[in-house]
């Protein structure tokens, strides 16, 4: 048995909550459950995704070395979005394009199919299939 929780939240940090909240909110097709100054002084905008919430910080003190996201990095390498099946795959590829998010287009493996694309911020982002999809 696996004790271990779910994952309740992702937060990624932003530069510009006024480009990435809108792009977000565009992508995800519904308003953020919350948008607000913290205690802590940043702010966030959270979006509820199934039963996850999707967190966009923007803090006063960023640091910004003027170099995007690169998941070389130590710390994150990208967040992915499970999907049922390939054909919600095929869907979202054409959601994308939809609304002029470049996209490396569908990659299937034999663990599953998966589709990569980055955020303003050059967030690595994916919608991802499991491999029984791929049959």
């Amino acid at each position: 048995m696996n004790d271990f929780p779910a994952i309740g939240h992702v937060a990624v940090t932003v530069r510009d909550l006024a480009i990435s909240q809108p792009w977000y909110q565009q992508l995800i097709g519904a308003e953020p459950v919350l948008d607000e100054p913290t205690a802590g002084g940043f702010h966030h905008t959270v979006f509820m995704i199934g039963d996850t919430l999707i967190g966009l910080h923007e803090h006063p003190d960023a640091v910004d070395d003027g170099d995007t996201f690169t998941e070389f990095r130590v710390g994150l390498d990208h967040i992915g979005f499970g999907c049922p099946d390939r054909d919600a795959l095929v869907a979202w590829e054409s959601r994308l394009d939809s609304l002029g998010i470049a996209h490396g287009g569908i990659v299937d493996a034999h663990y599953g199919s998966g589709l990569s694309f980055r955020d303003p911020d050059g967030i690595a982002l994916e919608f991802f299939a499991p491999p029984s999809a791929n049959a």
